[in-house]
């Protein structure tokens, strides 16, 4: 008897130890300028599930960055782009579906997230693909009260938030209009780059701009989030065993 309570406490020892919290979903998007990492937000869960249920289907492997404007953003997702024609118009792809509107006060587009594009529906629901990076510019605290009055109907930009516009930047006439569901945690510089690259005047790339995306495995984003708070990453023998057991991801 008290060697199976000795076994059943060092099995819960074990099970203990290996336990984590469920990790955030991580994106990594690869274009031709580079890769950058993205993180989705779990504030935002209906946009977090359905954009890791398309590029886990690879939904996104080869699409373009159809629209791309210099201090504003780069938005992609629109599957006619994967086999468009030369100067073809794009922007009207998408499943046919739409993502209700999941507006946060603490979310906002600051330089680096990434948003739901839409149309012009009443409800500002996001369309189920497409979707924008943000690169944005900075801004002067005269600036900002000018666009709270004539594009936020008066609404206040809060204080922290004022000073991210104002030395990372962004596209703060967006906020609480358009989705915000992530950001990109590494390889800000990607959007940079493409934002800079040479556009027609429908603003598409003169040379296409593709990208491939890959969900981070359960484990890799447990490890990624252990790197963060500085701690080694585990992928022993043991940690292989427990995950066989963790939840669906």
């Amino acid at each position: 008897m008290k060697k199976t309570l000795i076994l059943i406490a060092l099995v819960a020892s074990i099970v203990s130890l290996h336990a984590a919290a469920p990790p955030h979903k991580y994106i990594r998007i690869i274009t031709p300028k580079g890769e950058c990492l993205l993180k989705l937000y779990d504030e935002t869960p209906l946009h977090r599930d359905n954009f890791a249920k398309l590029v886990q289907e690879g939904y996104y492997k080869d699409l373009l960055f159809h629209r791309v404007i210099h201090h504003f953003m780069i938005q992609g997702g629109d599957p006619t782009s994967r086999y468009a024609a030369e100067k073809q118009l794009l922007g009207g792809g998408g499943p046919e579906y739409t993502v209700p509107a999941e507006f946060k006060d603490s979310l906002f587009h600051k330089k680096g997230v990434i948003a739901a594009a839409r149309d012009d529906n009443p409800e500002k629901a996001s369309s189920g693909s497409q979707f924008y990076l943000v690169q944005g510019r900075t801004f002067t605290d005269n600036g900002l009260d000018s666009l709270e009055q004539l594009r936020l109907s008066g609404r206040k930009i809060p204080a922290y938030q004022r000073e991210i516009y104002k030395t990372l930047g962004g596209t703060p006439h967006l906020d609480q209009s358009y989705t915000v569901f992530g950001e990109v945690i590494s390889g800000i510089a990607v959007i940079d780059s493409i934002a800079a690259v040479e556009t027609d005047r429908y603003d598409r790339p003169v040379e296409d701009q593709r990208m491939d995306m890959v969900l981070l495995t359960r484990r890799e984003a447990l490890n990624l989030e252990r790197e963060q708070a500085g701690l080694p990453p585990r992928n022993g023998i043991f940690t292989k065993f427990f995950d066989l057991f963790k939840p669906k991801y």
